[in-house]
């Protein structure tokens, strides 16, 4: 029973992270030419401690979870820190130490997704909530277009401010929706698979049964325009049509929903001057050099100069593309470690989302499939479109690196949503009444096995 519950390759994954985290920052400092500093102690031990609390929480409230997902989001999270405390070492204008309130953003995460798994013992239970939840969502997502504004701070409404402190609601509403999503499709299945129209070889629905995802595509429609920002709402959108699609298998769907981009997109375009720079950008950064293509020229010419295995992690010179630490830490990762790096950190995104569906198909019930989904989905698209913005293969939306990222609502948000997976994942690896009375009536055999015999 004892080697049952024992999370011994998470740990070993994790004394992995801290490892390299501690091989990355201590090449850092030589190739700056400093000595070993608190700095950096600071850095490693708040690093390990973090880990350690998630660790041992893991251990005592999901000990069946996924044993990969949280030694990949350490990864993460410790390449980010890396690149944080190197722009950090180049002293940029206007910008403070990052690394060290990084650290402090991830211990709160961590705390969170400690929070979340105490709290939802079975994700079954968030089904009875759903409504409610996907309510306290929408006026989460909605409340910074009537919430005031710092004059001249920023351009899109997204933000929430507490006196010196800020948050971005929408990080949050973005799980809750996605709660209530799942639940909706799987009590309306029927709905969304109901026969329609053929043409050109798929079934398209009827047009009254078109109306939840275009209830969506408007509210995304709405909150881009007024709210001058087109990333987050894109987001859910998209990971509710490929939900529809997982709930569904019907293409006609996705076709529906490219469709409704495409009408969206152009409509938003026309109203919207931050837009259509971006879209500009998208087309020629360098048509704009000294102005607002500025930032997406920088990050081109840095991952050029960057190419196949980097500059070296110290000797390039990230700190040229604007808030290289947000928007664009992928970027300033390329440079330096090259495309190898960015592959790398790719692939690590590729394990977590892996981790996710396998996650998913483990289950029974279709709410917590479609739940789980979404969830890995969400973080396929959000690094899909990131990775292909700071690449210029597709316009920039604003959006951040999951655990990479500087900044305190994405970091929290995500650690929730990796709370939630691994809340999944325990529950999917949990035997059932029937799959207890299955391995008693097969002794000798896995669980699988014994169900399948049956």
């Amino acid at each position: 029973m004892k080697r049952l519950f024992s999370r011994n390759l998470e740990l070993l994954l994790l004394l992995c992270s801290a490892g390299l985290l501690l091989l990355m920052v201590f090449g850092l400092e030589m190739s700056q030419g400093r000595t070993l500093s608190k700095d950096m102690l600071y850095l490693v031990g708040g690093f390990v401690g973090v880990y350690a609390i998630a660790h041992v929480a893991l251990t005592l409230l999901a000990p069946r979870a996924d044993q990969v997902m949280l030694p990949v989001v350490s990864l993460l999270n410790a390449l980010g820190l890396v690149i944080i405390y190197r722009l950090d070492l180049a002293e940029r204008p206007g910008y403070g130490p990052l690394a060290e309130r990084q650290v402090l953003w991830s211990l709160v995460g961590v705390v969170l997704m400690v929070l979340t798994l105490a709290i939802v013992r079975d994700h079954k239970s968030l089904s009875r909530y759903s409504y409610l939840l996907g309510l306290a969502g929408l006026i989460l997502l909605a409340l910074p277009l009537v919430w005031p504004q710092p004059e001249g701070y920023a351009d899109a409404r997204i933000w929430l401010w507490l006196g010196p402190f800020s948050i971005q609601p929408g990080e949050f509403s973005k799980i809750l929706l996605l709660i209530f999503f799942a639940q909706l499709l799987a009590q309306k299945r029927a709905l969304f698979t109901v026969a329609g129209k053929r043409f050109l070889g798929m079934t398209f629905p009827r047009l009254r049964d078109l109306a939840p995802i275009l209830a969506v595509w408007a509210i995304a429609i709405l909150i881009m325009g007024v709210s001058n920002d087109f990333g987050p709402a894109l987001l859910l959108f998209a990971t509710v049509l490929g939900m529809v699609y997982f709930a569904t298998g019907r293409t006609s769907w996705l076709v529906i929903g490219l469709g409704l981009v495409a009408v969206g997109g152009y409509a938003v375009y026309q109203v919207s001057e931050k837009i259509q720079t971006r879209f500009t950008n998208f087309i020629n950064p360098f048509e704009d050099f000294d102005g607002a293509g500025n930032q997406p020229a920088n990050a081109l010419i840095g991952l050029s100069w960057g190419g196949m295995t980097g500059t070296g992690l110290g000797y390039g010179h990230p700190e040229l593309v604007p808030v290289a630490h947000s928007d664009y830490i992928l970027a300033a990762l390329g440079e330096e470690l090259g495309f190898v790096g960015i592959a790398a950190v790719l692939c690590l995104f590729a394990v977590l989302v892996t981790r996710g569906f396998r996650a998913a198909m483990q289950l029974r019930d279709s709410y917590g499939k479609l739940l789980a989904s979404g969830l890995a989905l969400t973080l396929a698209i959000q690094i899909f479109v990131v990775a292909g913005g700071i690449s210029a293969m597709l316009p920039m939306t604003g959006l951040t690196t999951p655990f990479m990222s500087a900044g305190g609502s994405s970091i929290m948000a995500n650690y929730i949503l990796v709370g939630l997976l691994l809340r999944i994942s325990n529950s999917a690896n949990t035997p059932t009444e029937y799959d207890a009375s299955a391995v008693a009536s097969h002794p000798g055999t896995g669980v699988a096995e014994a169900v399948s015999a049956r």
